[in-house]
Formats: C-alpha cells, structure tokens, sequence
C-alpha cells in the first residue's frame, strides 16, 4: 500500500483542543452539541478554525487552521471559543477541559450520530462506551517524509514529559484513581491505540497499514489512534499523548515544547548527527511512570536506563532548547513550561480543590469551568509576563 505524505512547511503548527459541554448549575456534562453545532459551523464556515463534534455529543472540538507559530494557532483556538460561547452561554452549558470529568457516569452518555462512531462501539463494547476522555492534539509540519519516523522516535523519549505537563484526570467516575493522568491509560485499551510500534522508516509504516487494512482492522490511516503518529493528509506528526489542557496558557506551552522540540530533532538529522531513542520497553514504562506520578515520575532517558525526575529532565532541555524557540517566535509560551512546573499541572491542582472541599468533586468541576472560563487569554498573560 503506498501511502502519500503531503506537502507541509516545516514546523509549523496546527492545535486540536477537544472540550466538555456542562449543565451550569449542576456540572454534569449535557449532550447538547448536536442542538448547535450545524448552525454554528455553517455560521463560521470562512474562518480559519473549525468547529466540530466528537465521539460523544458532550463533546465538542476546536480546531486551528495552520500557523506559522504557536501564537498564531493559539489565536484561532480563542476565536474559536469565542464563536461557542456564542451558543453555549443563552444555553447556559459551560465549557471546560480535562483528561475526564470527574464524576460523570459513561453510562449515561450519548454516541454521536455517525456511522464511524457507531461501528467504533459496536466492536470496541464496554471500552468504547467508557472512552470519556478529552485531549489535545498538536500537529508539527515536517518537510521531508525520511523524517518523519526518526522523529517520531526521538519524540518518544519525551512523551512522558508531556504527558506529566498535560496530566489532568486524577479522578474517573467519581473515585480518586490514584493515578495523575487515567485518561492515557484509559484510551490505549482501543485497538490501534497506545504507543507507536517501533518502525524506522516510511516503507514499514505502509506495510503496516497494508496489513491491518487486509485483515479487517481499520479501514484507512486516520484510524491510527498511536500516542504520537504520522498525520499523512497534512504532511505532520500528530502528538496525541496530552491530556486536556485546562488553560489557554497551558495548552499554549505545550504547543510550544512540541513545536521546538520537533524542529530541535529535524536540525539535528540535517546535520547527519543521532537523534534519541530507547528501547520500546522503557517508552512503555515511562508512559506508565507519568501516568502514574505525572510531574514526581522519574524516568528512563538513554538507552543505557539512566533514569533522572522528570522535571529535572525537562528543565534542562527547557535550557538546551530555548534559542530555537527565540527563532520560532514562541518564546514566551515556552516559558509557560516554567510556570506549570512551579505551580503544578491540573491534576495537582484538581486534588488540592477536592481536599479542601472534603472530596465534593463538584467543586473540582466548578474549579475547572473557573480556570476555563475566568483564568486569562493567552493574549492577557503574555502581557502580563511584560514582555
């Protein structure tokens, strides 16, 4: 099977920020996206970003359009939320983001009306139906499709680092789970799902494909749900691993990581040096250690099983990194990495809203709908940073 990867500039981004849709008084998700979304996606049909529904109709996702950086992928999603509350505020539904909700019950949500969706549950049964997860989705434009595993590859080894940053669902159906991110350990239960397979060029990936399309097993490439994979249509690689993010800020710095580190790994293949990789057993273990820990995970950085906190990691690829994202024009979104290192991800955050109020977890979703709703646009808080 030849599989054809597009065109693309280099490093450029594309966001796809998946929200709840929740009754304001009660916050229990609603499944009221099929009640707008015609209207307003035919009232938005011109602009850059989208707007569209999802796997459940508690679900709507937001799209950008193709940014030369992270700012201005960052603004369409804040136009486009904008657009939404159009609708959603005389409705009174609230919109908020997190890796789950904390209380809701699957068995009280409604599958979107599609043939894909409806061919999704009937195979996948009791996992599909428990899919109430929300994540981001950052696309990097990657020039030349010999690249593209290799990438993949070296942004393996960070994974865990933004699954840690992006941790947000500590809590599932009203319990304490115990885990930072149960959303990432949640969704690889759907076949296709989880960690890439260890492929090395472009020529594997089409035999994959040719082999699970011949038996059955998806029927075209979007159905490749990896934590990290090739986006073929749009010449990119898709990171998948985050959670949803709670803030625009937030969302913004790990755009921004992705972004950097993307091009970081594609200079150092122009200039024929090795790019990192570890063995699948330690990505697999890392992904486990954030899930788990999220921002106190330690984890294995080198094929020799060296194993460093994953702050302590970061920061010091935060510091490597920087001047490339001095020339990608994403610097102070980048920081943005620092602040959700010193004032914890949402997971933390969530817990310590659930421990003041004696476990009520409809304060942690009061909380959630406060940071999406009340916490700063992106534009606001990089004002605020004075530079």
């Amino acid at each position: 099977m030849t599989i054809t990867f597009a065109s693309s500039e280099r490093s450029t981004v594309g966001i796809e920020w998946e929200l709840m849709l929740a009754d304001r008084d009660t916050g229990d998700l609603v499944p009221r996206a099929p009640e707008f979304l015609p209207a307003l996606k035919e009232a938005t049909a011109l602009e850059r970003y989208t707007i569209t529904g999802e796997l459940l109709t508690n679900t709507i996702e937001v799209t950008s359009g193709v940014g030369d950086t992270v700012a201005a992928a960052v603004d369409d999603i804040a136009d486009a939320i904008a657009s939404v509350r159009t609708v959603t505020n005389p409705l009174e539904i609230e919109l908020l983001c997190a890796g789950s909700h904390p209380f809701a019950q699957w068995y009280r949500q409604q599958v979107t009306d599609k043939t894909r969706y409806h061919k999704l549950i009937e195979r996948t049964q009791w996992w599909g139906r428990n899919m109430m997860i929300w994540g981001i989705h950052v696309h990097v434009g990657v020039e030349d499709v010999n690249k593209v595993f290799p990438l993949i590859g070296a942004l393996s080894v960070y994974l865990p680092h933004l699954q840690a940053l992006s941790a947000s669902s500590p809590f599932w159906a009203g319990e304490r789970t115990g885990y930072a991110s149960n959303r990432s350990l949640v969704f690889q239960q759907l076949p296709t799902a989880g960690l890439p397979w260890p492929l090395t060029d472009w020529s594997q990936f089409e035999g994959y494909l040719d082999d699970m399309v011949r038996t059955g097993v998806m029927e075209d490439a979007t159905e490749v749900r990896w934590d990290i994979r090739p986006a073929p249509r749009w010449g990119t690689i898709e990171v998948r691993a985050c959670d949803g993010m709670s803030t625009l800020p937030e969302l913004a710095a790990v755009a921004a990581l992705v972004q950097v580190l993307t091009e970081h790994f594609s200079r150092e293949l122009d200039e024929g040096r090795p790019v990192p990789s570890i063995p699948p057993w330690f990505v697999r273990e890392n992904k486990w250690r954030a899930a788990r820990y999220g921002l106190d995970a330690r984890v294995i950085v080198d094929a020799a099983g060296t194993q460093r906190p994953v702050v302590d990691h970061l920061l010091e690829t935060i510091e490597q990194i920087a001047p490339i994202a001095e020339e990608l024009h994403c610097a102070r979104e980048f920081a943005g990495l620092r602040t959700i290192v010193a004032q914890g991800a949402s997971y933390a955050r969530q817990v310590l809203v659930a421990e003041a109020a004696q476990g009520d977890l409809h304060e942690v979703v009061r909380h959630l709908i406060r940071e999406f709703r009340a916490g700063p646009t992106l534009r606001e808080h990089l004002a605020s940073l004075g530079h």
